[in-house]
């Protein structure tokens, strides 16, 4: 995959390892590169989530006012958010939300470690459209 093929998201952390350790034993992520304390970066498909520490320079250059956690998330689809979340509570995860369904699907929140938002979703069954 191309540098024009991924999305990049930046999550400040408090804690780059920790951040790492969650990403990747708990929903799928790769590392790409790691210079913790300081940056991380870890992949899943099309998606680089940068995780900069308190040393970072992305970290440093997030305004003050701005440097808690925000309501912005990831969204990662699975296929069985059921199996998905018995799965995450299995390992000792607490989830921030309920379990929502609405007309598009099914979704529920966790957080990292630092609090950033991950939405898993799974997709409504939508049948095929009649020929």
């Amino acid at each position: 995959m191309t540098a024009d093929q991924v999305a990049s998201v930046r999550y400040i952390v408090d804690d780059v390892q920790a951040a790492v350790d969650f990403y990747t034993t708990h929903l799928g992520f790769t590392v790409n590169f790691n210079a913790a304390p300081a940056f991380a970066d870890v992949v899943r498909g099309p998606l680089r989530l940068l995780l900069s520490g308190p040393t970072s320079s992305g970290a440093r250059a997030t305004p003050h006012q701005a440097a808690g956690v925000g309501r912005n998330r990831i969204h990662l689809i699975v296929d069985d958010l059921d199996a998905e979340i018995a799965r995450l509570r299995a390992a000792g995860l607490l989830f921030s939300s309920d379990l929502v369904t609405g007309p598009g699907g099914r979704q529920i929140l966790l957080a990292d470690p630092a609090g950033n938002l991950i939405e898993l979703f799974q997709a409504a069954h939508r049948p095929a459209p009649a020929p």
